[in-house]
């Protein structure tokens, strides 16, 4: 008898932090940083049973358990609820420590859903302060007196403003949360020294006695995150984008709260053929479809075409990619895109509605990956933009991944774990996918992300 099969064996350890992200591309964004920090990282999709995520965590020897949920763009009400169970969850595998993780663009629709899911995540927990960090400078992210950045330019004139989903016309992030949260907010600003611990709590404790429930943080380099994650590793509750939770590991370490030795990303090993699936419409995305062109054959859809097939159906724009891409040479990667300028899509949100083509859009990119998995081989998926990312990890079931090497800073290859136990051996292949932000990657990151799988 083996010992994992021992009925007195010790319970594998639970993992420290479990950590609840918007959309799926922010929660591998989260997992790899958290890796490059040192811990060992699961990732599972949706909120999972209790013994399949126990099953996921326990596989990967966890220190630190993802659950990516789809949760930026719905209402309110619904990111709450969904957020607050995967805190149950969580909470039942034994996390101690927990982190919310949204875009590095703060993006959320009017009502939400940052303040409301952190307000709620706080009240769970039973903690009066929280804080907000969304700065990721390796990415161009930087918060300033509470404004947030995007490289040299302000949010609001970064290319945000015409997000067709979640657009952002406000970089004053203090401004943008106060009108989300019921309680008061605040600022650690440059003022306060940033490479000074103390000082930040300090500043943390001062704006508590002040009845300050929220503080958003200012971070203008990866030395102000070091010195946030120190300040705040004691705290039940963290939110942030994924620049500050790079530096919780050692933070944790240093407490004694993490005892394993640091851990190297996977790296996976699925063969197969290559196929990337564009449905941003960023302005990064959109530069690198353009240098795709020409270097790998690209299907660029008519979405126009697709709202016509009534009523909306993706099906049959589906079956002519999918007859596209049996011909391509399988040999090279092959790319799908909805990717296009805000303008040309504006039109068709007034005319069907901006919720009925994104449904439709993520559809379509739904079946198109469900069958290239199926019958034509391909098991390297590289999939640009959140809501995209979310709709094709929901068309191939996929539950769980392990992290793998990072392609750009905030995107990573990832492999999906093997089956339960009781399933049908072989029913899900093991995949390599890459969940990427539209905003997020160079130019070139088409054409050269599959150099880091073997």
């Amino acid at each position: 008898m083996t010992d994992a099969a021992a009925p007195n064996s010790a319970p594998a350890p639970a993992p420290l932090l479990g950590c609840i992200a918007d959309d799926v591309t922010g929660a591998t964004d989260l997992a790899i940083n958290l890796v490059q920090g040192g811990m060992r990282v699961v990732q599972v999709l949706g909120v999972p049973d209790g013994p399949a995520l126990a099953h996921a965590a326990h596989a990967a020897q966890a220190d630190a358990v993802v659950v990516a949920l789809k949760t930026r763009s719905v209402p309110a009400a619904d990111a709450v609820a969904r957020s607050l169970e995967a805190l149950r969850a969580l909470q039942d595998l034994g996390a101690a420590r927990f982190y919310f993780k949204y875009c590095s663009t703060f993006d959320s629709t009017a009502a939400g859903n940052i303040g409301p899911v952190a307000e709620a995540l706080a009240r769970a927990l039973d903690t009066t302060q929280t804080i907000y960090c969304p700065a990721f400078p390796r990415a161009g992210r930087t918060v300033y007196r509470g404004h947030l950045f995007v490289h040299d330019r302000l949010l609001n004139d970064s290319g945000m403003q015409h997000h067709p989903l979640n657009p952002m016309t406000d970089a004053d992030l203090v401004r943008v949360l106060a009108a989300q949260t019921t309680a008061p907010v605040g600022l650690v600003d440059y003022d306060t020294p940033l490479h000074d611990a103390d000082a930040v709590r300090n500043r943390l404790a001062h704006l508590a006695g002040a009845g300050v429930a929220h503080v958003v943080a200012d971070a203008c380099d990866d030395a102000h995150l070091e010195t946030l994650a120190h300040a705040v590793a004691d705290r039940p509750l963290v939110t942030g984008g994924s620049g500050l939770a790079r530096f919780l590991p050692a933070a944790y370490r240093a407490r004694g709260l993490l005892y394993t030795a640091a851990a190297a990303p996977y790296v996976p090993d699925a063969q197969g053929r290559s196929l990337v699936l564009s449905g941003s419409c960023s302005r990064a995305t959109q530069a690198q479809l353009a240098w795709a062109q020409g270097k790998l054959p690209v299907w660029q859809l008519d979405v126009a075409a697709l709202l016509n097939d009534p009523p909306h159906d993706p099906a049959a724009q589906a079956e002519r990619v999918h007859a596209w891409l049996a011909e391509q040479d399988p040999a090279r990667p092959a790319v799908v895109a909805s990717t296009a300028a805000p303008d040309r899509i504006a039109p068709l949100q007034s005319q069907h509605g901006a919720d009925t083509v994104a449904t439709a859009v993520e559809g379509f990119f739904g079946r198109v990956a469900a069958s290239a998995v199926a019958s034509l081989n391909v098991r390297r998926l590289l999939v640009a933009g959140g809501e995209t990312s979310g709709a094709v990890a929901e068309a191939l079931k996929v539950r769980a991944v392990r992290i793998g090497p990072e392609i750009a800073p905030g995107v990573t290859w990832v492999q999906t774990l093997g089956e339960k136990p009781g399933e049908n051996p072989g029913q899900n292949p093991a995949l390599a996918l890459a969940f990427k932000s539209g905003n997020f990657g160079g130019q070139d990151i088409f054409t050269t992300a599959w150099e880091k799988l073997p």
